[in-house]
């Protein structure tokens, strides 16, 4: 059984989906396994959003290089709108919670793991995307906190097939004692709790 857990949604926001720099074209090819997971267990969902600052200028150390970089997806530039959920997802909320933030990594505030160990969680199902970026954050510092991590490996998605493919050869090889990978066909017929 997979114990007291909870779904984290990463990063399914309609500034991946739509037409911007940040596009990731196969979004749409995982929506419907996340879509899923969360109208089943909406009450046991996290969405995370990746939340760029106002202007480069706002941004620490190297983040500042990288927003003069991306500019154009800073909050002085992209509407508002774009740092929602994607339209599928966002009825879940509530009773689906909503954690912001800065980084690739949900960890850095320690908001959400003081939020979770308040809830005795031990479990995360990851979804969403990138699988080489934020899901790979969320994963690997979930791991550090000591959670057991089961990424749906037909839920999570990236730009790029190749470096997509290679972070989950990684996660399911190198951290195989800490993490499974399964799908989300496999993880529902595992008869995971609701609430």
């Amino acid at each position: 059984m997979i114990g007291n857990w909870r779904h984290i949604c990463v990063d399914m926001q309609r500034m991946f989906a739509e037409d911007t720099p940040w596009k990731v074209s196969w979004m749409d090819l995982v929506s419907p396994q996340v879509v899923d997971v969360a109208a089943r267990f909406s009450r046991r969902t996290i969405f995370t959003r990746f939340c760029p600052p106002a202007r480069p200028a706002d941004a620490p150390g190297m983040w500042r290089a990288y927003y003069e970089k991306w500019w154009m997806m800073t909050q002085e530039h992209l509407p508002a709108e774009l740092l929602g959920l994607v339209p599928e997802l966002a009825p879940y909320c509530p009773p689906a919670l909503v954690f912001d933030k800065r980084t690739y990594s949900p960890w850095m505030d320690g908001r959400l793991h003081a939020w979770l160990s308040r809830e005795a969680v031990e479990t995360l199902v990851i979804t969403g995307g990138e699988t080489d970026v934020c899901v790979l954050g969320t994963a690997l510092g979930g791991i550090d906190l000591g959670y057991r991590v089961v990424v749906l490996k037909d839920a999570v998605c990236s730009g790029t097939d190749e470096t997509h493919d290679a972070s989950l050869k990684l996660l399911g090889s190198r951290f195989s004692a800490q993490v499974e990978l399964m799908t989300t066909e496999e993880f529902l017929a595992s008869d995971p709790p609701a609430g």
